[in-house]
């Protein structure tokens, strides 16, 4: 009776996984061996998973990464001049911390939108809020805020997503709005969090893609200083395996 008890305030206090594991503890007499102190450790750790799982599975489904990359994943195979040790680094937390930003360039094709999903994937693995959004998108949803009132929570929101990734960075000239919506955006998270852009436009032809030279200066201010850069080169990777797969096929 004062088993069930236990159980019943343990799912009140919304300490289901740790409810289950004392029940299934009552059901193991041989664990009755075990000091009180290593059961209850049992008990508390089975409540830290559950609740470090529940948190990682809501970061990942707001970040909406694309095709689900991960870093254990990431094709360091073929020749593209991906520096691993860089990758490494930046699948750990230390520049988040330090509100530093990535920047990806490369072709398409090469892998750029799945490196960068890949690095957020970990960001979210190690507990911080990060977040895809392919610059148009992003434009279009800026806009639209502006317009409907709802600006400031929008702004507010991107603030904090400790990792954004900007996709298809420069892939049209740039408007006036858009760029400075961009400025404000990238103003608001300046020194608290990072910022992952990809595209296929090389850094030194941005001023051109962004259109205001001041505007332009002043959101590469906030973007590239502190920037760690991989610059991906080669082939189209889904070119690539989809020779593979029609060699594949023609073999068997």
């Amino acid at each position: 009776m004062m088993t069930q008890q236990t159980i019943d305030k343990l799912h009140d206090m919304k300490l289901t996984a740790m409810a289950d594991a004392f029940a299934e503890q009552m059901g193991k007499p041989d664990l009755g061996e075990l000091s009180f102190e290593d059961r209850f450790a049992m008990l508390v750790d089975r409540q830290w998973t559950f609740k470090e799982d529940r948190r990682m599975t809501r970061l990942l489904r707001i970040a909406k990464l694309k095709d689900s990359a991960c870093i254990e994943n990431v094709d360091f195979k073929t020749p593209r001049a991906l520096d691993k040790s860089l990758v490494v680094r930046l699948a750990g937390s230390d520049w988040i911390k330090k509100a530093q930003n990535a920047i990806i360039l490369g072709p398409t094709g090469v892998g750029k939108t799945y490196l960068a999903c890949a690095i957020a994937n970990n960001a979210c693995r190690n507990g911080f809020a990060a977040m895809y959004k392919r610059a148009p998108r992003l434009y279009q949803e800026v806009a639209i805020a502006r317009a409907d009132g709802s600006y400031p929570k929008l702004m507010n929101r991107l603030s904090k997503i400790k990792v954004l990734i900007i996709d298809d960075f420069c892939i049209a000239p740039m408007t006036d709005p858009e760029r400075r919506d961009l400025l404000e955006v990238l103003e608001d998270r300046q020194s608290i969090s990072s910022t992952i852009i990809a595209t296929q436009v090389p850094v030194e032809n941005w001023i051109e893609h962004i259109g205001d030279p001041t505007l332009a200066d002043a959101i590469l201010d906030r973007l590239v200083h502190n920037a760690h850069r991989i610059n991906l080169k080669g082939e189209s990777m889904r070119k690539i395996r989809s020779s593979l797969t029609k060699s594949d096929k023609s073999g068997r």
